[in-house]
């Protein structure tokens, strides 16, 4: 009995290493596709680039990365490689929740995305609580998640939190360091004291 308990938990602790990296792999950092357009209405007409140099209004640092970070959603809907790289620097590393090394530089982080993008159908990720610092030529934001998806023909869902570390080269802000942690869910139980049927009503005690 111990060893067939033991087994399902390995498994359900594979499952979830598993998903985890290929959310970090393939859509983290990343806004929902409604969250971007959403942050895009928030801001004045921007241009299509996030370079300031290039804009009627320059947008503040802040704005610029959280720009980036909505950009970046709309490349990895359309599979846009060359727009996603806009994004990354040639030296990123990606680091996920589960036991696994980081991912380190692009060439490296693209062979993964590629790999990982075909076993993920119908996503919706939802960013919420966004925080942006910027000190100098140094940004980063953190932010909540929530992930569903089908993986690998299978309905999963999962929350969790990224933090993503920029820096600003030539005049462009781009990721360097992308860390994301899975939440783990509290299933809900029932209280053990509950009462499990309905309660009988109270007799007058005895004189």
């Amino acid at each position: 009995m111990k060893d067939h308990l033991g087994t399902r938990f390995a498994r359900r602790t594979t499952q979830k290493a598993i998903l985890l990296l290929l959310i970090s792999a393939f859509y983290l950092p990343c806004v929902s596709l409604a969250a971007a357009q959403k942050e895009k209405k928030k801001k004045t007409d921007p241009a299509p680039s996030a370079d300031s140099s290039k804009m009627l209004i320059p947008l503040t640092d802040e704005q610029q990365i959280d720009y980036t970070l909505s950009e970046m959603l709309g490349a990895r809907q359309l599979g846009d490689i060359e727009k996603l790289h806009k994004d990354y620097a040639d030296d990123v590393v990606i680091v996920n929740g589960s036991w696994a090394p980081p991912i380190l530089g692009w060439t490296n982080y693209l062979a993964v995305y590629q790999h990982q993008r075909a076993r993920i159908q119908q996503v919706r990720m939802d960013r919420t609580n966004t925080y942006i610092k910027v000190s100098g030529t140094v940004g980063w934001a953190c932010y909540q998640w929530d992930f569903a998806a089908v993986v690998d023909g299978q309905q999963a869902e999962s929350q969790g939190q990224t933090t993503v570390v920029l820096e600003k080269r030539n005049n462009h802000w781009v990721i360097v360091l992308n860390h994301t942690s899975l939440a783990p869910k509290v299933p809900e139980t029932t209280p053990a004291n509950a009462p499990s049927g309905q309660q009988q009503p109270l007799r007058p005690s005895p004189r």
